[in-house]
């Protein structure tokens, strides 16, 4: 019997054509078709594991959770669920060509037993997949008796009805085994963010109590000692009590001025009062390399956003007073819709990345905990272009919210 199927049928004219070319064939019964068959042959044994499983575990997870093994039996029921379902997205990969995202981990807000417990019993994922497999066994059945069928008396229609049953895994696969949403997919990235966010938080904290011990307290304290000193040389030496005293104010300058920094490196008093523009030119000013600043905004964003872009932008002129040897840099700053965009640009020798483990890559990571986006391109022998994205927020709307 002939294997080899025709897309289209010639007109009858063309046919008794003989100069007519014929049109092109495919293969009926190619790898895909196979694939597809062996799908709906293995549905009726897989359904019916797991169609026992399912209603086994939830029979006695239910039935026993008035006593102290119920509901602990039907989160691992739950949680097995999740493991089938990773099975057969698999399955219906390799069958059925279909890439069906994997749902974000279950994880419980609350640690311990009871949080995880919680978290389980209520986790939508595993009850979609619940669901999946306890009404899949009918149409295991039919699949199968419908491929065995035409296995052996119907070859000339198996490719097409093949594809048709297929199609219908494909969707119910794609209805009931992937993420609920854009927002399950969401969740996920807004939880690894504030993680993120936790993070930075944290090491800013330790950087501020590392640098009041290791700068101002340090200092204040040698100067208390020295002034100490000064006080009892006064009566008896009171020139050596006059070097003192000139070399404690000398210290207290000191610290007023490593005060200023660490004040500065938490939220500079000019970002508050004149905004972007000076602060950004203030940075800019104390960059070893010279700076152009032009921001064009006819508004202010958030406090928030503006502190964000502030210390990006520092960051980054840091990198090049660092790193670039550069002759010439510029920041340039603009809203474009409801993005705050930075672009900062050198000239130096490039080769800039944010891989895994750089400075930019954190800084990368910051910004997207905020819905922000880090591009940076830096082709070797330069010059370094990078653009940061963040969310326009306006100053008016955040403050009513607060």
């Amino acid at each position: 019997m002939n294997t080899r199927a025709l897309d289209e049928t010639a007109p009858e004219s063309a046919q008794d054509d003989e100069s007519q070319p014929l049109p092109p064939t495919r293969l009926a019964f190619g790898a895909a078709t196979w694939k597809e068959i062996a799908h709906l042959l293995l549905n009726l044994p897989v359904d019916l594991v797991c169609f026992a499983y399912v209603v086994i575990i939830l029979t006695l997870g239910i039935g026993l959770s008035v006593t102290v093994i119920g509901l602990p039996l039907l989160a691992g029921g739950l949680l097995g669920c999740r493991l089938l379902g990773r099975m057969e997205r698999a399955r219906v990969r390799g069958l059925l060509g279909v890439r069906i995202d994997e749902p974000r981990r279950l994880r419980s807000r609350d640690g311990g037993f009871f949080g995880w417990l919680w978290a389980t019993i209520k986790d939508p994922v595993a009850w979609r997949h619940a669901l999946y497999f306890f009404i899949r066994l009918p149409w295991g059945v039919l699949t199968f008796a419908l491929a065995v069928v035409l296995l052996l008396v119907g070859w000339p229609v198996l490719p097409w009805v093949a594809r048709g049953l297929g199609n219908a895994d494909r969707a119910m696969a794609r209805g009931l085994l992937s993420p609920s949403d854009e927002l399950e997919r969401r969740i996920a990235e807004l939880e690894s963010d504030r993680g993120t966010v936790v993070d930075t938080a944290a090491a800013d904290l330790r950087r501020i109590e590392r640098d009041l011990h290791d700068g101002a307290q340090a200092r204040l304290v040698a100067l208390a000692m020295d002034l100490g000193l000064a006080k009892e040389k006064l009566t008896e030496d009171p020139e050596a009590a006059a070097r003192m005293v000139g070399e404690a104010h000398g210290e207290v300058k000191l610290a007023l001025q490593e005060l200023r920094d660490l004040a500065r490196g938490i939220h500079p008093a000019v970002l508050t009062d004149r905004g972007l523009d000076a602060a950004l030119s203030s940075v800019a000013a104390r960059c070893t390399v010279p700076v152009r600043v032009v921001a064009d905004l006819p508004t202010r964003p958030a406090a928030a956003i503006e502190g964000i872009a502030y210390f990006t932008v520092s960051e980054l002129l840091t990198n090049i007073s660092k790193h670039s040897g550069a002759s010439s840099g510029s920041v340039d700053v603009w809203r474009s819709d409801e993005r705050l965009l930075i672009q900062v640009r050198d000239d130096g020798r490039g080769g800039a990345s944010a891989d895994t483990g750089s400075g930019l890559a954190g800084l990368a990571e910051r910004l997207d905990a905020v819905d922000g986006l880090l591009v940076v391109d830096s082709p070797r022998g330069g010059p370094t272009t990078i653009t940061a994205e963040l969310p326009w927020r306006d100053r008016e709307n955040a403050g009513a919210a607060r």
